[in-house]
């Protein structure tokens, strides 16, 4: 039987939606919200999840199926995955603890695990970072860890993997796929922006302003309190909405504040102003309120799927469409459109990349 084996590096809120979805999906027909029903003759239950890393005690020594609902966990209920067998391992702390999480997080004490002995003795296919925001250190080490383990490497985080050209070459040289950076969600903020963003530089609008503002309740938002862990997820949010306008203009974007009560579930604002016909003024407002975890599954569930493709192709260095249609700072920047037919080709096999 044809499986996508896939180790996971942080077993927070995402990791949790990645887990339930793969399980609902496959215990019912229901298809909604699914992008691809197939991703070459992979479907959602080819997916299997072999090995875990974490560094919260509240999760490392558990089986998987439990640790995704363990505390500060606090993503919706999709479904509740009988017992994987999967037990979540110590992973190295490096950075991936900021200075608000480590109020609520007591690190394990158990001993750190060999993480690249445990990927080849699980034969893992694919590993996904799922680490922290600003886990600089730590993204590195789980990309230097999968090249290692001969793993693709899916990095969902916003720290510059599959978009540094050294890092482009380190895979190359390795002939293993990299895809990322910074996993956008399939109906989040960072993809209506672009969307309205190019609707206006299409139909002839000049944009002078925009913002784009979030909030939420998750220790997502309460890591990116601290300033120094943001920049670059600034970088990528800001990066994938300029690629759709063709000159300079006045732009912030990024998460602005922490609302315990809101939970997983994240509030969006984007306000646009521009000019057209006569220099007369336009101004757009849009209210986005979404659940965060479930939003980024889909996209990692194609993801992985497609990191498989390209193992199994020999495809060696960033897979580029894939980056580019899931992904806020992707090697390359394309309008979502394009994205997504290169993307339909590639798992066709009518295109290299």
């Amino acid at each position: 039987m044809t499986k996508v084996s896939v180790a996971i590096a942080g077993v927070g809120n995402c990791a949790s939606a990645l887990i339930q979805g793969v399980h609902y999906y496959g215990d019912c027909s229901d298809s909604t919200g699914l992008l691809h029903q197939r991703v070459g003759p992979y479907g959602v239950e080819d997916i299997e999840f072999v090995a875990a890393f974490d560094v919260n005690k509240t999760k490392v020594g558990k089986d998987l199926s439990e640790a995704i609902f363990a505390e500060p966990n606090n993503t919706i209920k999709i479904s509740r995955p009988l017992k994987m067998g999967v037990r979540v391992q110590r992973g190295p702390v490096y950075d991936g603890i900021g200075k608000f999480l480590e109020k609520m997080i007591a690190v394990s004490e158990e001993a750190e695990v060999d993480v690249v002995k445990e990927l080849r003795d699980v034969g893992a296919d694919v590993l996904v970072n799922y680490l922290p925001v600003g886990s600089n250190v730590g993204a590195k080490f789980y990309a230097e860890a999968a090249i290692k383990a001969r793993c693709a490497f899916v990095n969902a985080i916003p720290v510059f993997i599959a978009s540094d050209p050294d890092w482009q070459k380190r895979f190359q040289d390795a002939h293993l796929p990299v895809i990322g950076d910074d996993v956008m969600s399939q109906l989040g903020a960072t993809v209506l922006h672009k969307t309205i963003a190019k609707l206006l530089v299409e139909r002839g609008v000049k944009i002078e302003e925009s913002y784009q503002l979030n909030i939420g309740g998750d220790t997502d938002f309460l890591n990116m309190l601290e300033q120094e862990r943001l920049k670059s997820k600034r970088e990528s949010k800001t990066s994938a909405v300029k690629a759709m306008v063709p000159y300079e203009l006045p732009l912030r974007i990024g998460p602005s504040d922490y609302v315990d009560f809101l939970e997983n579930e994240k509030v969006c604002y984007i306000w646009m102003k521009g000019r057209y016909f006569c220099n007369a003024p336009l101004s757009i407002d849009v209210k986005l309120s979404v659940m965060d975890a479930p939003n980024s599954a889909g996209i990692i569930i194609d993801a992985v799927r497609v990191a498989k493709l390209g193992l199994d192709r020999g495809i060696a260095g960033p897979l580029t469409s894939m980056s580019a249609y899931g992904f806020k700072h992707p090697p390359v920047q394309l309008p979502y459109e394009e994205a997504k037919r290169r993307l339909e080709l590639f798992i066709e096999g009518k295109e290299a990349r």
